[in-house]
C-alpha cells in the first residue's frame, strides 16, 4: 500500500513541480494542491482508516498547502515521519527535486545562455544593488559595449559561428576588466550580455572619470584585434559608451540611457573607440530626439517640397534632366537643408517613410510635366533603409504605373556603399528596373569602399562624383591625377561621368577635357522649384544660356 501512496506522491509533486515552475497563479496553483490532497486522503484512507493516520494526513496536508507562500524547504511534519515513513521521505526527497528544478529554472532565467554571462534581467538586478547600496560620494561606472561589424559576420558565416564569436568576444571581456580592475569586494566588476551584440560592465568604485576611460581604451583595443574562427580571420571592432554616477546619473535607467548615447557617438565617429558621456551629447542627443518627433509629424503634414538643380551635357550644352533635392519647410525654424536631418532620418528608420513621398511626389511631377509636353528625367535618391524593406520595389513601380509615367523618366541613385553591399536579390530587382527603362547611378562616388568585381557586375548606367573629388581639381594637380582615375575606371566599366558641386568655370573646363560627360552645380544653376526649374528650362532652350 505505501508504495502505491509514494508513487502517487511522486506524481503529484513531479505536477506541483511543473505548476510552480511555470509560474501559474497562485490560487490555481493551491486548488491543485487541495484537489490533489483530497485524493491522497481519500487513498490512503481507504487503504488504512485509522485516527494516526488521519492526523498525519492533516499535518501533510497543511505542509502541502504551504507551498503556496513559496515553501520549499520546510521538512515533512513529525507525525508523517512516524506514522508514514516511506510516504515523508517520498515527499521528503521529492521537494528536495523540486527545489533543484526551480534554481535551475532561476539560473536560466538569469544567464546568458550562449556566453554563459548575467543576462539584461540579472545585470539590472544586481547592479540596482550595487548602486543602491554604495557609500555616498562613490563613483562607479557604467559601460556600454556594441560590436561594430557583428551582423556580417552573422550573415556571412551564420548564427552558430556568429555565437562562437560572441563566446570569443565575452572571454576578451573577462580578461580586459579582470586585468585592468582590481577585483575586492567593493570593487568587482559586472559583466553582462544585454541582448544580440551588446554587452555592459558596471564598474562599483573608481577614483576617477580616467579609470573608466582607461577600461574603455583597453576594451577598444582588444576587440579591434582579429579574432581567428574556422580559419576566418574576423575584424569586428566594438564602440564603448561610458556614464559615470554620479555625474551622469545615479540609476541603472539613466546611466545606461547615458552610456547608450555616449556609444552612439563612438559609433558614429568610425567605430573601434570609446566616448565618454557629457553634457553637449545629452543636449545634442536631445535635439536628434525632438527632430524625430518632428520629422513623424512632417511626413503627415506635408511639410516637404522638392527642389530640382539642373544636370548639363558638357559635350553638347544641353540640358539633361535634373536631381531633386529634398527640403524640409519647418513650422518654426523655416526651411531646413538635407544635412540638418537626413542623418537622424536615416539613423531612425524614418527615411524609408520619407523616401516614399519622394517617390510619389517625383511621379506627381513627371506626370504633370508630361501631361504639358515637357519630357525631362529625373533623378532622385534611394536609402539604403527603402532597399531593406521588401515592399520597396513594387510600391516604386506601382507609384510611377498609376500615373501613367515611363520608368525611362526616371533615375535611381543608390550610395556606393548600398550599391556594394546589396544583396543578390536586390540587384536582380535593380537590373529589372533598368531593364524596363530606368537609368541607374552611384552617388557620392568615392567616399565609401568599392569593390571593382561588383562594379563591373552591376547594372549601372552613370557615376557620380563626390564633390570632395573635384573641389580642388583647379588647384591640386594630385586632386587632377586622382580624378582622371577615377574617370578612367568608372569609364572602363561603361558607365557616364557625373560631377556635381561644380562651381568654378575652370573646375567644369578641366572636367570637360578629362572626359566628364555631365556637370550640376552653382556655377551653372541653384537648386530650384519647379515652376522656376521649368520656367529656367524654357529660357535655356530658347538660347539664353547664360551658362554656356
Amino acid at each position: 500500500m505505501l508504495s502505491g501512496v509514494a508513487g502517487f506522491a511522486s506524481f503529484f509533486f513531479s505536477l506541483l513541480a511543473f505548476l510552480y515552475i511555470t509560474d501559474l497563479d497562485g490560487q490555481i496553483v493551491a486548488s491543485i494542491v487541495a484537489g490533489m490532497f483530497c485524493l491522497m486522503v481519500a487513498y490512503i484512507a481507504s487503504e488504512r482508516p485509522n485516527g494516526q493516520s488521519a492526523r498525519a494526513l492533516t499535518a501533510l496536508g497543511d505542509r502541502l498547502l504551504a507551498v503556496e507562500q513559496g515553501d520549499f524547504t520546510s521538512p515533512t511534519p513529525r507525525i508523517v515521519r512516524d506514522s508514514l515513513p516511506k510516504l515523508a521521505a517520498a515527499v521528503d526527497g521529492l521537494f528536495a527535486e523540486v527545489r533543484s528544478s526551480i534554481e535551475n529554472a532561476h539560473a536560466l532565467g538569469m544567464y546568458d545562455p550562449v556566453t554563459s554571462l548575467p543576462n539584461r534581467l540579472h545585470f539590472r538586478s544586481e547592479a540596482d544593488k550595487m548602486i543602491g547600496t554604495a557609500p555616498e560620494g562613490v563613483m562607479s561606472a557604467m559601460l556600454f559595449v556594441d560590436l561594430d561589424r557583428f551582423k556580417s559576420v552573422n550573415d556571412s558565416l551564420g548564427h552558430a559561428r556568429g555565437d562562437q564569436l560572441l563566446i570569443m568576444v565575452a572571454n576578451r571581456l573577462r580578461v580586459v576588466v579582470t586585468a585592468e580592475i582590481c577585483d575586492t569586494s567593493d570593487r568587482r566588476p559586472l559583466l553582462a550580455r544585454l541582448a544580440g551584440d551588446e554587452f555592459t560592465i558596471l564598474i562599483p568604485r573608481i577614483s576617477s572619470a580616467a579609470d573608466a576611460e582607461r577600461v574603455a581604451r583597453r576594451i577598444a583595443l582588444a576587440i579591434g584585434e582579429p579574432f581567428e574562427l574556422h580559419g576566418h580571420s574576423i575584424d569586428i571592432g566594438a564602440s564603448v559608451g561610458v556614464a559615470i554616477n554620479p555625474d551622469h546619473g545615479n540609476s541603472i535607467e539613466t546611466l545606461m540611457r547615458a552610456a547608450d548615447i555616449a556609444m552612439y557617438r563612438a559609433k558614429e565617429a568610425g567605430g573601434s573607440q570609446y566616448c565618454l558621456f557629457s553634457a553637449a551629447l545629452a543636449a545634442e542627443h536631445q535635439v536628434k530626439v525632438d527632430t524625430e518627433i518632428a520629422l513623424r509629424e512632417a511626413v503627415q503634414r506635408g511639410e516637404f517640397v522638392l527642389a530640382l538643380q539642373p544636370q548639363l551635357s558638357l559635350v553638347t550644352g544641353e540640358i539633361t534632366g535634373a536631381e531633386a533635392l529634398l527640403r524640409w519647410n519647418h513650422p518654426r525654424e523655416g526651411l531646413r537643408q538635407p544635412n540638418s536631418f537626413i542623418p537622424i532620418a536615416e539613423s531612425t528608420g524614418i527615411i524609408a517613410e520619407i523616401g516614399e513621398w519622394v517617390i510619389v511626389e517625383a511621379a506627381t511631377m513627371l506626370a504633370d510635366w508630361q501631361r504639358d509636353g515637357v519630357a525631362r528625367r529625373l533623378a532622385f535618391n534611394v536609402s539604403p533603409r527603402q532597399l531593406d524593406r521588401a515592399d520597396f520595389f513594387p510600391m516604386l513601380r506601382a507609384a510611377f504605373a498609376a500615373r501613367n509615367v515611363p520608368l525611362s523618366l526616371i533615375e535611381l541613385e543608390f550610395t556606393e556603399s548600398a550599391a556594394m553591399e546589396c544583396s543578390e536579390a536586390v540587384l536582380k530587382e535593380i537590373a529589372a528596373l533598368r531593364d524596363d527603362g530606368a537609368t541607374i547611378a552611384i552617388d557620392d562616388f568615392g567616399t565609401g569602399y568599392s569593390n571593382i568585381a561588383r562594379l563591373r557586375a552591376m547594372p549601372l548606367d552613370r557615376v557620380k562624383l563626390d564633390p570632395s573629388l573635384i573641389a580642388d581639381i583647379h588647384e591640386s594637380e594630385q586632386a587632377r591625377v586622382v580624378v582622371q582615375a577615377v574617370i578612367q575606371l568608372v569609364k572602363g566599366v561603361g558607365a557616364e561621368i557625373v560631377a556635381e558641386a561644380v562651381e568654378h568655370v575652370a573646375q567644369a573646363d578641366i572636367l570637360r577635357a578629362m572626359g566628364c560627360d555631365t556637370v550640376q552645380g552653382f556655377i551653372f544653376a541653384h537648386p530650384m522649384y519647379e515652376d522656376d526649374y521649368l520656367a529656367w528650362v524654357r529660357n535655356a532652350e530658347a538660347g539664353d544660356r547664360s551658362f554656356a
